[in-house]
């Protein structure tokens, strides 16, 4: 947030003013004696995530706009007063008032508000473990995975035309480790059971979920790219899916840890560098944010040879043959990207990518598998 906050009040004009509207609860999930599994605050969250830009940005109430609703209706009804008297002009002269006068215009208009959910919730996507015991004796590990998703969508607000879809997805990750003993020791029978368990909170994932969308939508209406900044905020994690960006159909690309652009806001990649597109799961489209590192990539394609690589995430287990056919499609999908940028699909070069027969992929960073890697120039 600091780091957009910074790169708002860089060569910017007047502040935007933004709005909140709805950020619903459509999970459904409820629990009788738990109450609902998702917050229900997540306008409040936003509303939150812009507060952090230190003013860069002004917010405009329309959440609940209740109280200011009844004091323009005791002021039109001549009933609110500030303790002072008022001088007003009038048809038989000026008049002493006790009464706020009210002439309109006072309420400042928005230029975009954001709107959207929570929008899925899923318990153990994934889950494994070990346990073992001799003569009733030894330890036990397990991990299990759940999910959420948050989808926001920015709008302007004189138009009511979507500027920016973005959908977002973080897992959390919990744990059990113990150690059990059962067994009789002479007359006596022990039960002795340790160990410890945990889990990312959930609300605060859905928070900073909310905050990166809300980073997102801020840096296409005011056209900053913040790549930069959430690659220093470590989210290098969920998946962002924009379809509003470029038409395509929906795709996401994860801000990769080691990504040549880190910390380089507004400056070309160096010559020869190694770029690293994430693809999501199951998917051969570009995201925006993709998109506009292509723009990037190709720039710097002018200048020198740039080497490209291809990830995806180590949760996409297929069989050889389908991810031959979809690393083929993906690589597809990028030489379109560049040749409508004026790349000629002649100077990039396949310097590697596995075998058809091949069963696993190499490691790239955590949670990351390397697909191909391509030159260019």
């Amino acid at each position: 947030m600091a780091c957009l906050a910074g790169q708002l009040s860089t060569g910017r004009g007047k502040p935007l003013v933004i709005a909140v509207g709805d950020v619903r609860d459509y999970t459904g999930k409820y629990s009788v004696s738990e109450g609902n599994a998702v917050t229900q605050g997540g306008a409040l969250m936003v509303a939150s995530a812009l507060g952090k830009l230190e003013g860069r940005v002004h917010i405009a109430e329309r959440f609940d706009p209740t109280i200011a609703e009844r004091e323009l209706g005791y002021t039109d009804r001549r009933q609110l007063g500030d303790g002072t008297v008022h001088d007003l002009a009038g048809p038989s002269g000026k008049q002493t008032v006790p009464w706020l006068p009210y002439y309109g215009g006072s309420i400042a208009a928005s230029d975009y508000y954001i709107v959207g959910g929570i929008t899925e919730l899923n318990y153990d996507i994934r889950s494994g473990g070990l346990q073992t015991g001799v003569g009733s004796i030894g330890p036990k590990h397990r991990t299990y995975t759940q999910s959420v998703a948050v989808d926001l969508r920015i709008v302007d607000t004189r138009s009511l035309l979507v500027v920016r879809t973005v959908s977002l997805t973080k897992q959390f990750t919990g744990y059990e480790t113990g150690f059990g003993i059962f067994r009789f020791f002479g007359s006596d029978l022990f039960d002795i059971n340790i160990g410890a368990k945990g889990q990312e909170p959930l609300q605060l994932g859905i928070r900073t979920a909310l905050e990166e969308a809300t980073v997102r939508l801020l840096g296409a209406v005011a056209r900053i790219d913040v790549a930069p900044c959430l690659a220093k905020s470590g989210w290098a994690e969920t998946a962002v899916t924009s379809p509003s960006d470029t038409g395509l159909p929906v795709a996401s690309r994860l801000p990769a840890v080691g990504d040549p652009f880190n910390g380089l806001p507004h400056a070309a990649a160096p010559v020869g560098a190694d770029v690293r597109i994430v693809f999501e799961v199951g998917s051969d489209a570009l995201s925006g944010a993709a998109s506009a590192l292509v723009e990037r990539i190709a720039a710097d394609a002018a200048r020198g040879p740039v080497s490209v690589t291809l990830l995806a995430r180590d949760t996409e287990t297929i069989e050889p043959a389908k991810r031959t056919a979809l690393t083929d499609r993906r690589l597809t999908a990028l030489t379109a990207a560049f040749a409508s940028r004026g790349i000629d699909p002649a100077t990039l070069t396949i310097t590697w990518r596995p075998a058809p027969a091949d069963t696993s992929l190499p490691s790239d960073g955590a949670g990351l598998l390397r697909l191909a890697q391509l030159r260019i120039g």
